[in-house]
């Protein structure tokens, strides 16, 4: 197989990972529930994690490091913290329903930055005209999950510090890929991530950067956290103020050695090696003049590619039998759709990670362009 669905998780993980959490399952037990060997190995191993996390993204207190279950869950718990009904979000048109969704649960109508694709200088436009009105509060989807365009995150992260404004940075599609150093920007109240893409973690982890106070006094669970246990309040402190039950150790392992990887190779050089895939990809597809790719120098590992007089769901189940592995649709991001004017139709995506390889780029665009001359 194929696999070209790094957007929704990286298949393949360094061995590391696997190893991790198999040594995990079988040494660690209750994490912060006991004193014998056993607990204090889960607790070690946590930690390490804490760790890892932190030197990567440049967080100076480890206990910042939240672990949730995915980045859904890191954004739902920075949303419930910072977003209130009468508060002044504005979003960027990108933002996947992680983040639409808990706002229209909490009956919040945000202000979208509505610029056209790729357009990154008119997004710092649009946020300044949203700053003048009154904005009190950002998401910022930093990577887009369907298109693979970067935002421009660090000159609207410059306009929100200079204005005394907070930011919730949705790293789905860059931890891992693009470096975050936290140190730069005061504005970033939270930075949220999924384990499973970009940091070659297992399924069901997930990092909460919680840099605002705020956050840990508005804990969206409450439970048993193995400190203060005589009290009936949530304990005020973190990690423990939003991290209730027993957490998710062997996976938290293998999160550990999939953060290590990343380190070990760098961001930089990880995406490096997917722009350069990807440019080759396109242009293998561009021979092609039915397939429209939305395609801009700038963008990671992720392409959307529609083709002409056929639906993108029997394009992508076509190149599934063929050993293929894609995701077509609209990718739980319909306002990112509604931007690129694909609402109606959704795209079929190619993801990339490390592990891609040109050999299997290129036997996917013969594939791909194989199929569209047999429509």
């Amino acid at each position: 197989m194929i696999y070209l669905d790094n957007a929704a998780t990286t298949l393949h993980k360094p061995r590391a990972v696997d190893e991790a959490m198999r040594r995990t399952m079988h040494a660690a037990a209750g994490y912060a529930r006991g004193g014998y060997a056993a607990a204090m190995r889960a607790g070690e191993t946590v930690y390490a994690c804490r760790e890892q996390a932190a030197a990567l993204f440049g967080v100076q207190d480890p206990a910042r490091v939240v672990f949730t279950m995915n980045a859904t869950h890191a954004l739902n718990l920075a949303i419930h913290a910072l977003a209130q009904p009468e508060t002044r979000v504005v979003v960027s048109g990108y933002e996947h329903n992680a983040v639409m969704r808990p706002l229209a649960l909490r009956g919040i109508e945000p202000v979208v930055l509505d610029t056209p694709l790729w357009d990154g200088e008119a997004m710092v436009q649009r946020a300044k005209q949203a700053l003048e009105d009154g904005a009190e509060l950002f998401i910022l989807n930093h990577v887009s999950n369907v298109f693979g365009f970067v935002t421009p995150f660090e000159q609207i992260a410059d306009l929100l510090d200079a204005a005394g404004v907070s930011l919730i940075l949705d790293a789905s599609q860059s931890a891992g890929i693009i470096q975050i150093d936290v140190r730069r920007h005061p504005c970033l109240a939270a930075v949220c991530m999924p384990g499973h893409k970009g940091l070659y973690g297992p399924q069901g982890t997930g990092i909460l950067l919680a840099l605002d106070d705020r956050i840990t006094a508005h804990p969206l669970l409450a439970g048993g956290t193995g400190s203060r246990s005589e009290e009936m309040q949530q304990p005020d402190f973190l990690p423990d103020a939003l991290e209730s039950g027993t957490p998710n150790v062997p996976g938290i392992a293998g999160l550990s050695a999939g953060l290590a990887f990343v380190r070990s190779v760098g961001p930089a050089n990880i995406l490096a090696h997917e722009q350069h895939l990807m440019r080759e990809f396109v242009r293998a597809l561009e021979q092609e003049k039915r397939i429209e790719c939305f395609s801009h120098p700038g963008q990671t590992g992720v392409l959307s590619v529609r083709v002409h007089s056929a639906a993108c769901e029997a394009v992508a189940e076509t190149l599934a039998r063929q050993g293929v592995a894609v995701r077509a649709g609209l990718h739980c991001a319909p306002l990112a759709h509604r931007t690129a004017g694909t609402e109606e139709s959704g795209t079929i995506r190619f993801s990339l990670s490390f592990y891609s390889t040109a050999h299997q780029l290129e036997h996917a665009a013969e594939l791909l362009c194989q199929t569209v001359k047999n429509l």
